[in-house]
């Protein structure tokens, strides 16, 4: 049997950044005066964080295989987003703006694409994720091309783009994230295959 610690690491550390993107979101919108460059710091290792939960996600091979499935490539993106926003002090807001929007924008692609394979799975929250998904993809473009506003518009705008994502994040987790205690490896599912095929 295949342990599940790894899905139980990958949907935990999922929720607890969703929820960490929800509260800064809310924070930023309340109060867009906070520090730039503490808020900075926070970003790049929030998005470093989410990359490496995201790599793990994949690698767990969850029972739908949908929630984790484009993370590899995406999770590597993230952490290289992070790093570049913590090293790239000057014009801080600007750079936290187009790397949190790229990263959004993509994460809000890859979720309609969820959203259609979970509608297949027979998951009655397909239209939920893609509903979502395709309003943090809106809002990520917005936030890529909208870096010439002022820093307290752009905070606001950054803020809702955490909360869009955290939420999005947690309806896609929670909706497609199922931990089987007794899940069996893939190689035992082929092997079924291969006897009876032949």
């Amino acid at each position: 049997m295949r342990s599940v610690a790894p899905m139980k690491v990958a949907k935990i550390g999922y929720i607890f950044i969703s929820a960490a993107l929800c509260f800064f979101g809310i924070l930023l919108i309340v109060d867009p005066e906070i520090s730039l460059a503490a808020f900075g710091i926070i970003t790049g290792v929030c998005l470093i964080v989410f990359g490496v939960i995201k790599i793990v996600g994949y690698l767990s091979k969850d029972l739908y295989r949908l929630a984790f499935q484009y993370d590899l490539a995406f999770g590597i993106l993230m952490i290289a987003l992070g790093i570049m926003v913590i090293l790239e002090p000057d014009n801080v807001i600007e750079t936290i703006c187009i790397a949190v929007g790229i990263a959004f924008f993509m994460d809000g692609l890859l979720k309609i694409q969820i959203a259609i394979d979970a509608k297949t799975f027979g998951i009655s929250k397909w239209w939920l994720i893609l509903s979502v998904a395709i309003l943090a993809g809106v809002v990520g473009v917005l936030l890529i091309f909208r870096t010439s506003e002022s820093a307290r518009t752009l905070m606001i705008f950054l803020g809702i783009s955490l909360l869009m994502d955290g939420i999005m994040n947690l309806i896609t987790v929670l909706s497609t994230v199922k931990i089987i205690q007794n899940q069996y490896p893939d190689i035992i599912t082929e092997e079924i295959v291969d006897d009876y095929v032949e």
